[in-house]
């Protein structure tokens, strides 16, 4: 009885959210059509909200920001009947936002979209893996998992490792030793394993193995619960070397010996370097007997924050080059959660006077192409 009850809520759920992206949908492409044939500067969409508000008072969501939200999503998705076919039929309207301001194809917000379902990511965890490109990485890194695994236990592996991971989440210099690394990875183990994706579970750092009266000690050991096998991770903050992976092989066949259950599948390693040659790796990984794969990653962004903050902004750009783009659309704006409303209460405050033009910073100048 509870489990029926559980899914007629959750039934109930799913119609009442299809109902309301169709309604969004039908008001976007009715303001499209009426611009279309009216022009774009005729106060449309003000005087819809306006009417809307009048009309149902009681009711949220009709507000100018909105509305350009409805417009963008009818403006991406042309046929109705294909949002109730496709993964973004059934994410709510805040992930659709996510999905609209911060992708701009449709193969890509399939793709993430069918991946927040598959995983129930919320709209914030879906937000930070379309920043952190998590879809482009996945499957890039080199590894032996065709020849050492049976399929699809190989590809499954293989879409489960990235290149490069991105580490930025660390307060860390580019020039951080293994030892720190480590160190910050499990200080931030919550966002490091966001970063390492679905089904990885925390095992421990500096594993002990006992082999021949020796010591030997694992970076990092990991449970993957849909291969069901352990992963060992190894940080190198250097470049890679082909002797990392016979020292990793070793690694692999103690685990196998030692912790590898009876229900448990072979386990897998990776490698984490600072930087790599692709056609090195391949070749240190080609005779190899375990299932491993070689990934850089990342500590810092591209771009540092000092710089990023001194570059002009894209408004500024757009204004310099007399282009007048749409209303931005700002998904956190619509947001009745605290943080949504804290935008929102950012977002009315004025903004404070620009210093005198002599007193501003410097800014990039137009050249002639």
């Amino acid at each position: 009885m509870k489990a029926r009850i559980h899914a007629a809520q959750q039934r109930a759920t799913l119609a009442v959210n299809r109902e309301l992206l169709a309604l969004y949908w039908r008001i976007g492409r009715d303001i499209l059509v009426r611009q279309r044939r009216a022009g774009w500067g005729t106060g449309i969409v003000e005087r819809v909200s306006a009417d809307l508000h009048s009309a149902f008072p009681e009711m949220k969501g009709f507000s100018r920001a909105n509305l350009m939200y409805m417009r963008a999503f009818a403006k991406a998705w042309p046929d109705e009947a294909s949002i109730v076919q496709q993964p973004v039929g059934q994410l709510p309207w805040s992930h659709n936002l996510v999905l609209l301001t911060k992708l701009k194809t449709t193969q890509a917000r399939l793709a993430y979209a069918a991946r927040a379902i598959e995983h129930g990511w919320s709209r914030t965890v879906l937000s930070l893996h379309i920043e952190q490109r998590t879809l482009d990485r996945e499957g890039k890194a080199v590894t032996n998992f065709a020849e050492r695994l049976p399929k699809p236990r190989s590809d499954l592996a293989r879409e489960s490792l990235k290149d490069p991971y991105r580490f930025d989440f660390l307060t860390l210099g580019a020039d951080a030793n293994e030892r720190e690394l480590e160190d910050a990875l499990v200080t931030h183990i919550s966002r490091f394993l966001i970063e390492l994706g679905a089904g990885f579970a925390y095992v421990g750092r500096q594993v002990h193995l006992e082999i021949d009266g020796r010591d030997f000690y694992l970076d990092l050991l990991f449970y993957h619960l849909r291969l069901r096998c352990y992963v060992v991770v190894e940080l190198k903050a250097g470049e890679f070397e082909p002797e990392h992976a016979g020292k990793l092989n070793f690694y692999l066949s103690a685990v196998d010996a030692k912790m590898r259950g009876e229900h448990d599948g072979p386990s897998i390693g990776i490698l984490l370097c600072k930087t790599k040659s692709r056609v090195i790796a391949e070749y240190a990984l080609r005779d190899t007997n375990k299932p491993m794969g070689v990934a850089e990653y990342q500590l810092v962004q591209a771009l540092p924050v000092r710089l990023e903050s001194s570059l002009p902004s894209i408004e500024q750009l757009e204004s310099e080059f007399g282009e007048s783009p749409e209303p931005e659309i700002r998904p956190e704006l619509h947001d009745e959660s605290p943080s949504g409303r804290l935008a929102k209460t950012i977002a009315g405050t004025p903004r404070p006077k620009e210093a005198p033009r002599g007193k501003q910073p410097r800014q990039l100048t137009r050249r002639k192409s």
